[in-house]
């Protein structure tokens, strides 16, 4: 196996271990943070998500689609720092419609049942991170860099 394949299993691995995870979008310079539940594509290309049209992260979506998305392991105990994963998703966020909103619904709710009514109501928006690259550090400062194939 390859780095590359070792870290993609890594990374599914947590992606199906982790419900939340810490969502940075910004506007006009300030930066936003907001903990999103989400799903993750089989081939870690996209990273789907679900928010209401009225929060601030949705607004700061639509002035400016790049994000960036936190999602760890850490247990919050001194070992942390030796054994905890952290893996950032940098790309774009775009709205879902159509056959590609169902989808991704169905990719969403498929992981997390409990939030199948909030995801369908009309006025949730369901978004697609467009992942260009992952950053993934373990083992305390151990960083590897993973671009994601268009």
């Amino acid at each position: 196996m390859t780095e590359t394949e070792s870290v993609q299993a890594q990374l599914r691995q947590l992606f199906s271990a982790q419900r939340l995870g810490v969502l940075a979008s910004q506007n006009e310079g300030q930066p936003h943070t907001s903990l999103v539940a989400f799903a993750a594509t089989a081939d870690l290309r996209r990273l789907v998500f679900a928010t209401t049209r009225a929060t601030r992260k949705y607004a700061n979506l639509k002035a400016d689609a790049r994000v960036a998305l936190l999602v760890d392991n850490r247990s919050n105990r001194e070992a942390d720092f030796h054994e905890a994963m952290a893996a950032t998703a940098y790309g774009s966020a775009v709205e879902l419609s159509g056959a590609e909103r169902q989808n991704g619904f169905e990719l969403y709710v498929g992981k997390h049942p409990h939030l199948r009514e909030f995801a369908a109501a009309p006025n949730c928006a369901l978004l697609a991170i467009a992942v260009q690259n992952y950053s993934v550090v373990d083992r305390f400062q151990h960083v590897i860099e993973l671009p994601v194939p268009p």
